[in-house]
């Protein structure tokens, strides 16, 4: 009996303490029962579970209405859960409510397996851009349907257990309506070359015809005529870059260093103006199979940046090597200007994006001074990606300038 009583008071007291633990049985604790503890207990925890039932329903009524898919991967890349949206983004036309099935088995995307993965691995969020092949993709191409993909962006984040919840948006109208944009501004700017050509023709004859007041508006004319030629033929240059790359190339074997030292060459009045000079450092020998034309006005256009935005004696670094895993080959320039603003980092390779003024040189060369089309970089970017490779701006953490980095596929011929 005592040691009945012993257990009793044991077990109360400890109930006693969880209670007291919970701010809404504190008051209770000393006054009621042992058996009135436990059934207000047992009602308090059944409260808690209605709660989060109630809590996880609403959550998932939300998911089921956003406007972008939604899907939760377990441990064992087994798709727990996705809302209609992504059901119809992927097309899991077999998967069901309720089922748990791996992930393979529904959806055939290389590039979200290796989202997922890298999500789970780095234990940070992840994003990624593709275009998405459905399942019916290659029976459209045999029987001569036009084959429909779709251009995903996947932004993933990682939870508890392994777990991992991934968002998906549909890039595909906002694709379209940039190819209409660009396409509506390729034909304008191929009816404009025309008259201004003729403009052109006649602002020449007529230089040699005039005499001062009237030929220095001749010769305005005739600069900012160059320069509207120059940004139509840029345009045109880019759209052609970008509906095939395949066609655009006309690959052989290349001389990295020899390709990209004629390109300085090239521009060696305009850096001797202001005495900027060159420092290459070609740290492995490498060939490489691309189009010497293509890849020649890539560096031109880069060279002419940095030059513009280089102080007076100024020097531009240049860096040819593998990169550290030592499959691809890495190009790096950097110019000791200003930098680029942080906010201007990513629309640098945007078409006609120009940064901010205090990117531009302050010196008393005009030529400093000079604008381009703004497309430059956007035909050098164009360029790399036909070529296989990447190319990104940023500052160099230690002189603070602008720093323009090409990765390129290693290809030893």
């Amino acid at each position: 009996m005592i040691l009945w009583g012993w257990n009793y008071y044991r077990f109360k007291s400890q109930l006693q303490k969880i209670l007291i633990a919970s701010p809404d049985t504190k008051d209770l604790a000393s006054s009621l029962s042992a058996v009135s503890l436990v059934r207000r207990e047992i009602l308090y925890l059944q409260q808690q579970c209605q709660q989060q039932t109630e809590t996880l329903q609403q959550q998932q009524q939300i998911l089921d209405l956003l406007p972008i898919g939604y899907l939760h991967i377990d441990q064992d890349n087994q798709l727990l859960w996705c809302n209609p949206q992504a059901q119809q983004l992927l097309k899991l036309d077999r998967w069901q409510p309720g089922q748990v099935r791996l992930l393979l088995e529904l959806v055939r995307s290389y590039e979200l397996d290796q989202q997922i993965q890298r999500t789970r691995q780095r234990q940070t969020p992840q994003t990624k851009e593709w275009v998405f092949y459905p399942p019916n993709y290659d029976n459209q191409l045999l029987s001569g349907d036009r084959p429909i993909s779709i251009s995903l962006k996947a932004s993933s984040y990682p939870l508890k257990q392994g777990e991992v919840a991934v968002f998906l948006e549909n890039q595909q109208p906002l694709l379209e309506l940039s190819q209409s944009r660009d396409r509506a501004f390729s034909d304008l700017t191929h009816e404009l070359r025309t008259p201004l050509t003729a403009i052109s023709l006649v602002a020449e004859t007529l230089q040699n015809r005039l005499e001062n007041p009237e030929r220095r508006w001749i010769n305005q004319l005739l600069s900012e005529t160059q320069r509207l030629i120059k940004l139509v033929e840029d345009w045109l240059d880019l759209s052609q870059l970008g509906e095939n790359h395949s066609q655009t190339l006309t690959c052989e074997s290349l001389d990295l260093g020899e390709l990209i030292q004629s390109a300085w060459q090239s521009l060696a009045p305009l850096a001797q103006k202001t005495q900027v000079t060159l420092n290459f450092r070609e740290l492995t020998e490498l060939t490489f199979s691309g189009d010497r034309a293509r890849l020649f006005q890539v560096f031109l256009n880069i060279f002419d940046n940095s030059l513009k935005h280089s102080p007076p004696n100024g020097v531009i670094e240049v860096t040819l090597q593998l990169t550290p895993d030592d499959q691809s080959i890495q190009i790096d320039i950097i110019d000791q200007g200003s930098g680029f603003l942080e906010k201007d980092l990513p629309y640098i390779f945007d078409r006609l994006y120009r940064g901010e003024p205090s990117r531009v040189r302050q010196g008393t060369d005009p030529e400093s001074r000079r604008q381009g089309s703004g497309l430059g970089l956007a035909i050098a970017l164009e360029i790399i990606k036909a070529h296989g490779g990447n190319i990104t701006a940023k500052n160099h953490p230690e002189t603070g300038g602008g720093w323009i980095q090409l990765i390129l596929p290693l290809q030893r011929v």
